[in-house]
């Protein structure tokens, strides 16, 4: 089986509230707007993800909750406050709990740490804006995802709410 990997950023957050800690910042009207449509390309594409591992910010768990609806059928969701950062290390310490029938994963989460872990596995610098989701694959070599995650991934795509 090949191992299916995406990688995404949360959904545009608004910065209206004063005060308002990083880690409770909702979505603004753009990231409300974005989030369904890339859902829905992801679902076009056929890279529906069996589950889904996030931070636990409100404006990823909103945009989490945005997407929702174009999957079918609802994939597992995990809302994690270590891949707060999104590393590639908590991506691979959150790794250790994905079932090995899962064939696509999605991590929904925050810069710098996302953009790192998908240079670090694809080998080339990868930016991502608001929204942006990074399609990687890899083929089977009948380990599981924490072995998986060592390496070997191509970039099969990214998609970004502008050219959709």
């Amino acid at each position: 089986m090949t191992h299916r990997l995406v990688l995404m950023r949360h959904a545009k957050s608004s910065w209206a509230e004063p005060g308002q800690t990083d880690h409770a910042r909702p979505l603004n009207e753009r990231g409300r707007r974005d989030a369904p449509r890339v859902a829905s390309r992801l679902v076009e594409l056929g890279w529906t993800p069996d589950a889904v591992w996030s931070s636990d910010a409100a404006r990823t768990r909103e945009t989490f909750d945005l997407m929702l609806g174009a999957f079918d059928p609802a994939p597992q969701v995990t809302f994690d406050r270590d891949l707060y950062l999104g590393d590639l290390g908590s991506i691979r310490g959150a790794a250790v709990q994905w079932q090995s029938t899962w064939r696509t994963v999605l991590v929904l989460g925050h810069n710098p740490g996302l953009e790192d872990a998908a240079g670090e596995l694809s080998g080339e610098p990868i930016g991502l804006t608001t929204t942006n989701a990074v399609l990687l694959e890899r083929g089977d070599d009948g380990g599981d995802w924490a072995d998986a995650l060592l390496g070997g991934w191509r970039l099969a795509g990214i998609l970004r709410p502008k050219e959709l």
